[in-house]
């Protein structure tokens, strides 16, 4: 009997020990996430010549962010191009005090600036070693499809699609962006038709414009419920943005909240109409029905004769999901990025009316009157001088970001892994020594010899990326724009309205914060 209790309390002691041990390893890596690991990782990335704020605890800079971008946003700024200051205020100041070669920090996780163009282009060459961050599961939502793929996956699928945005295949599309745009036209021209002039706000009716040309040239036939997704898609991209505002609580995404739900309900009634629309083409083309021209029937029809040339291969072609998902990632990216050079263009040539007269000179001289023609649009030399310098100083995107995996070099630089890296292109574009002293200035001119000649280092201009992963449907959104704006040319001359405030500011895209308001008047 007198060895009873401390036979029961060996296991009772093995357990406890066991237990402590566990918390102690828990704590370990507790205090390693929020403090050893990140004093290792700064310690590292200043010896390699990074400089910045010391890191603190948990939060990092963050709170002097949130700060910096609420002061930001407060009020508008006097109608200048220099907009980093407003767009990144963060960033700017960051680099102001430290250097381009500079790092933040996103809570115990550290951001380092890279500006050098030749270190850019490694960046977006090696795109297996620099990777697309991991987003919150809610972006991801409207962030997917070919622009968050890596490695074999991306490769397979920039293959299945590359025929969709083939230059003879939107040559077909000229139409539908000519339908587009004047049906846009002649709703202004009703509203200016008696006083000869009228003020409005560009801004919604630009983005429409680009939305109802998205939903023409990617399903065809399927144009109203075409319409019907994008109306979806814009309430769950501000159902998102709206999330993504509020502090990050992790698993909080997961939670039967109202907002979460709403969010759950929107994406899966927009998967069901794509699907809808994606197993009646798939329908019509087995019964040998001819292949129509919009994008959803091209991308079809590459996956299909992908799947046929690869049929003894276990992973060839693309899923149903993932056909889902690239007509989505369609839609916000074409929609987004040509509607928003669109605003920042009318409201540059509002400002600098000589360009405005240039622009609209050429336009005449090439169409006259007439439906601008695919030909012509190419020909339009002084209007993509525009497009470039808008581009340049009100990039779509004003930050990328990458990170690393594992230790790799940049240069002479060796980054450890899980470092993030943030390339501000709204700053790289604007950088004096890489654009001469006038590069906060609106000058076309410096792109009348081209792209090349307009810097000096091409790797400087980055509007859709760059390298192998530069964005698809860049020509798509050139074509589109130049028809727009030629159409517009041709009818109206326009200026700044007196209530215009400058506001740009950082959403999916760089937009003006409170609209872009521009009074127009009849030719």
């Amino acid at each position: 009997m007198w060895y009873v209790p401390h036979m029961i309390s060996t296991p009772i002691v093995i357990i406890t020990s066991l237990v402590l041990l566990l918390l102690l390893f828990l704590g370990w890596k507790l205090a390693d996430w929020i403090w050893f690991g990140p004093r290792r990782l700064e310690q590292l990335l200043r010896r390699q010549g990074f400089t910045g704020n010391s890191y603190k605890i948990l939060h990092g800079d963050m709170k002097e962010s949130a700060a910096m971008r609420k002061e930001a946003l407060s009020k508008p700024m006097k109608f200048s191009n220099h907009i980093a200051p407003r767009v990144i205020p963060s960033v700017y100041h960051t680099i102001q005090r430290y250097g381009k070669n500079s790092m933040m920090w996103l809570g115990p996780l550290p951001r380092v600036h890279i500006m050098d163009p030749e270190q850019l282009k490694t960046v977006f060459s090696f795109f297996n070693d620099f990777q697309r961050p991991t987003t919150d599961p809610f972006i991801r939502l409207l962030i997917h499809g070919l622009v968050s793929l890596e490695g074999e996956k991306w490769v397979k699928h920039r293959k299945i699609i590359n025929p969709a945005f083939h230059l003879e295949k939107l040559k077909a599309m000229v139409p539908a962006f000519y339908h587009s745009c004047n049906e846009m036209v002649s709703k202004w021209e009703s509203m200016v038709s008696r006083e000869g002039s009228c003020e409005l706000d560009v801004m919604p009716y630009l983005q429409n414009m680009a939305a109802d040309v998205i939903s023409r040239t990617a399903f065809g036939s399927s144009y109203e419920r075409g319409k019907k997704i994008f109306k979806l898609q814009t309430e769950l991209t501000n159902l998102v943005i709206q999330a993504s505002l509020e502090t990050y609580i992790p698993g909080w995404r997961f939670l039967p909240t109202k907002s979460n739900r709403k969010i759950k309900e929107t994406n899966r009634e927009i998967t069901t109409l794509v699907l809808g629309i994606i197993n009646e083409k798939e329908k019509s083309m087995k019964a040998g029905e001819e292949i129509q021209t919009d994008l959803l029937s091209i991308l079809m029809e590459s996956n299909m004769n992908e799947i046929k040339h690869g049929r003894n291969s276990k992973d060839v072609g693309m899923s149903i999901q993932a056909v889902i998902e690239e007509c989505r990632l369609f839609y916000i990216a074409g929609q987004e990025t040509t509607a928003t050079l669109l605003i920042w263009t009318m409201v540059l040539l509002s400002s600098y009316s000589d360009w405005q007269e240039r622009a609209r000179a050429e336009v005449f001289e090439i169409f006259g009157n007439k439906k601008p023609d695919y030909d012509g649009l190419n020909r339009l030399k002084v209007v993509t001088m525009i497009f470039n310098e808008v581009l340049r100083l009100y990039p779509p995107v004003s930050m990328l970001g990458r990170t690393t995996r594992k230790e790799t070099k940049l240069g002479n630089m060796t980054l450890p892994g899980g470092i993030m890296l943030s390339l501000p292109i709204i700053l790289i574009q604007r950088d004096p020594e890489l654009w001469g002293e006038d590069a906060h200035e609106f000058n076309p001119e410096r792109f009348s010899e081209g792209v090349f000649k307009a810097t000096k280092n091409p790797g400087a201009f980055m509007p859709f990326g760059w390298g192998p992963r530069i964005c698809i449907g860049q020509n798509f959104a050139m074509i589109e724009a130049k028809m727009a704006l030629s159409m517009i040319l041709q009818h109206f001359s326009f200026e700044l309205s007196p209530s215009y405030t400058h506001t740009p500011f950082a959403a999916l895209t760089t937009q003006p914060q409170h609209g872009a308001h521009i009074i127009l008047h009849k030719l």
